[in-house]
């Protein structure tokens, strides 16, 4: 997966809001080892642009990946878990982090 945008949104447990846009613009992939791939991406949250290469695991459910994060700490983000399910040319899963946690679902756009 590269040259692609994870447009999309999220959520909180302790809130019925749906935050604002999110943008996930992921330039490249490598593989690392087995099934941890490095993301080499551009996080785009609350007007903050923070490009973050992130190592996560990719799970495989038939021919559907997952990508898979365990307290994973993400410089001036915080550290999160989360499983997120990557199909056709969208997205769905959860999220926690230390103190909160919810789903994100989106689009996958296609960089031009």
């Amino acid at each position: 997966m590269k040259g692609v945008t994870l447009v999309g949104r999220s959520t909180r447990t302790n809130s019925d809001q749906v935050a604002g846009e999110e943008r996930y613009v992921i330039s490249g992939t490598t593989k690392l080892t087995g099934e941890t791939w490095l993301l080499r991406t551009r996080l785009q949250l609350g007007g903050r642009d923070i490009p973050v290469p992130l190592p996560v695991t990719i799970k495989w459910a038939g021919d559907t990946p997952v990508i898979t994060l365990n307290e994973l700490s993400i410089p001036g983000l915080g550290t999160y878990t989360a499983r997120v399910v990557l199909y056709r040319d969208q997205y769905a899963g959860t999220w926690s982090g230390e103190h909160d946690g919810g789903q994100v679902f989106g689009k996958i756009v296609h960089n031009p």
